[in-house]
């Protein structure tokens, strides 16, 4: 009887991938649901909009949906090489969704804080199902985080939020993995901001990767806001942070100061898309590109479609769009223009008329 054949190596998930990249505790074990590998996508109707060659990082292709998995997989992971048994977060959607799955992995328990009716249903079955313990908090996500820092202060469990270092450990890998496919760092990086750790995670690996020699450029860093959810476009806390784009509707950014430095740092920028503007680049994208994201996602590509109206995109730049989650996640405003199905009978000249088809 022949042996069997040995099937290819499967991506291993951050950790493994880059193990020697990450500043993780010695001893770290790791706890996996093989994210990270994401498609970096070129998007040709984006790019000719913009005049600019564009590539869409597509991180909703990670286990639960979003790039919070790259974050989760090393705080989790340090979190149980302590020896910690339960977790805690605060959370708009995603961050709940990865800590609880990442917490099913490792065999801890999990609980989630979330605002109160202002959490996309895709997202909060996402931690019911993972078997989370999920309180709904009567205000937004800065009080929800509030409570969550507290109770990881007072009580034994890890706080898993991205003021927790090692999230952006794992977040700057998707840095690695730009320059591995362009052999190069871009020469302006977009990305939505909420929280704001997700552009300085960036930076970071791109800096990273600057240092050690595998790219010799480094990008400008760019960030788009919600215009009714832009504290640091506007200087000041919002105290009732208001968008469609609930993933970055957030007030009083834990990373606020982080996210500046990485934008001043690159010479880029931070800057506020309305949520008319999110849902025009949201419907090209889906329309035009074929990639469907969330909200959240869509604001990086209205910040940069903005930039080029103002003639503040120099033609021809390498440019990422980091599309942080999957459409499915709150799919709500796909749907929101009313566009009815046309019903027929089962007859193949009525499909025809409804498709106005020409017989040949």
């Amino acid at each position: 009887m022949s042996e069997p054949t040995a099937l290819p190596r499967a991506w291993p998930g951050v950790i493994e991938q880059f193990r020697d990249r990450l500043e993780l505790p010695p001893g770290t074990p790791t706890v996996s649901l093989g994210e990270g590998g994401t498609p970096l996508v070129p998007a040709p109707a984006l790019s000719q909009r913009v005049g600019a060659q564009v590539w869409v990082k597509i991180e909703g292709c990670n286990p639960t949906g979003s790039f919070k998995d790259r974050g989760m997989t090393t705080a989790i992971s340090v979190a149980k090489g302590q020896g910690a048994q339960a977790v805690i977060c605060a959370s708009t959607g995603n961050t709940s969704a990865s800590a609880a799955a990442y917490a099913v992995r490792a065999g801890m328990t999990c609980a989630v804080l979330v605002p109160q009716g202002r959490i996309a249903v895709g997202k909060l079955a996402q931690a019911i199902a993972f078997g989370a313990t999920v309180v709904q908090v009567n205000g937004n996500f800065d009080d929800c985080l509030n409570v969550a820092r507290g109770l990881a202060q007072r009580y034994p469990v890890a706080l898993m939020n991205s003021v927790n270092p090692m999230r952006l450990q794992g977040q700057k890998t998707a840095a690695f993995e730009v320059v591995d496919v362009l052999g190069q760092a871009p020469t302006i990086h977009v990305v939505p901001v909420g929280n704001a750790a997700n552009i300085a995670a960036y930076w970071m690996g791109y800096q990273q990767e600057h240092r050690e020699g595998r790219t010799t450029e480094l990008p400008h860093m760019w960030g788009v806001q919600a215009a009714g959810a832009a504290p640091i476009v506007l200087g000041h806390p919002v105290q009732q942070p208001d968008t469609i784009a609930t993933a970055i509707r957030i007030g009083n950014p834990a990373s606020w100061r982080l996210a500046e430095q990485a934008r001043d740092d690159s010479g880029g920028r931070i800057v506020a898309v309305s949520d008319e503007q999110i849902l025009a680049a949201h419907r090209l994208l889906s329309r035009e590109d074929g990639l469907f994201v969330e909200p959240a996602s869509a604001a990086p590509a209205a910040g940069l479609i903005t930039a080029a109206q103002a003639g503040q995109l120099p033609a021809g730049q390498r440019v990422v769009l980091t599309a942080t989650g999957n459409g499915l996640k709150d799919p709500q405003w796909a749907v929101s223009e009313g566009v009815q199905p046309v019903c027929i009978e089962p007859d193949p000249d009525q499909a025809a008329q409804a498709l106005q088809l020409q017989r040949a």
